[in-house]
């Protein structure tokens, strides 16, 4: 009982960096979970993939606040998301079914490897020039498989993949960011079921799971993240997001080394 109270501060944290810095709370969530579900004594063939379920769990909850308020400033390009949806749920869906086909060890490697591209991304402060238009239709279902997959082996929600993207194809930056947190909605969805599917049956998993989701600890992230989110927004208008952006990159590159560390050393 007493590790289930941290579950709500999980879901404080991940609300308030979402909305102080843009960053996706599953950046956040995601070593949180594999850290706590640890030190619980969960089947350790299966943490990593409960933290990305359950972390794409609660960005379903998280995203429709995030993109109403982003839809309400005129800010949401209805029409992408409708494009480029149909690649985002293939792309997540399916890979659920390679996260769940993929070994823990495999699966923190890569995690790994993007919270440090996200770290740099960060503090390079890197904004892609818009040299061109969105793609057809073909391109834009590429573009959202991608990103879909890329999510869906992360845990998160996609903004860190999206934004660059759409910003490079002559969507005006608030723009980017509006319609990005619509496209972690679908994201959010097709990874959820698709971890509940791919979990479904394993007698190892631990009770209070739905498939590889951890109802619990979803309650708790979901419900807090969601009441802090805007608090963390306000917060961006009165406190140095450019510097605390880079402290924050400096806190992620030591959580992969830990993550690195702990995979070396096991």
């Amino acid at each position: 009982m007493v590790l289930w109270l941290l579950y709500p501060v999980f879901g404080v944290a991940a609300g308030i960096l979402a909305g102080l810095l843009g960053v996706g709370g599953g950046i956040v969530i995601v070593p949180m979970l594999v850290f706590h579900f640890s030190a619980q004594g969960f089947a350790s063939p299966h943490i990593m993939q409960m933290a990305l379920a359950t972390s794409l769990g609660s960005i379903v909850f998280t995203s429709i606040s995030s993109f109403r308020a982003h839809h309400r400033r005129g800010a949401v390009r209805w029409p992408v998301v409708l494009r480029i949806s149909p690649g985002i749920l293939t792309g997540t869906f399916g890979g659920t079914w390679i996260a769940a086909w993929l070994s823990t060890p495999a699966l923190k490697v890569f995690f790994v490897c993007f919270l440090y591209y996200v770290a740099l991304q960060m503090l390079a402060n890197y904004k892609p020039k818009p040299t061109r238009e969105l793609p057809g239709t073909a391109g834009m279902f590429a573009a959202g498989g991608i990103i879909g997959i890329v999510s869906s082996l992360v845990g998160i929600g996609g903004g860190s993949l999206s934004v660059p993207f759409l910003a490079w194809c002559n969507i005006p930056l608030h723009q980017a960011i509006g319609t990005s947190a619509a496209i972690g909605f679908p994201i959010a969805v097709a990874g959820t079921l698709g971890y509940i599917v791919n979990g479904w049956g394993i007698a190892t998993l631990p009770s209070g799971n739905l498939g590889f989701l951890h109802l619990p600890a979803l309650a708790g992230i979901a419900f807090f993240s969601m009441l802090t989110a805007p608090l963390g927004a306000r917060l961006a208008h009165r406190l140095p997001v450019s510097r605390l952006k880079r402290i924050f990159a400096a806190f992620l590159i030591l959580v992969a080394t830990r993550m690195a560390w702990g995979l070396l050393s096991g």
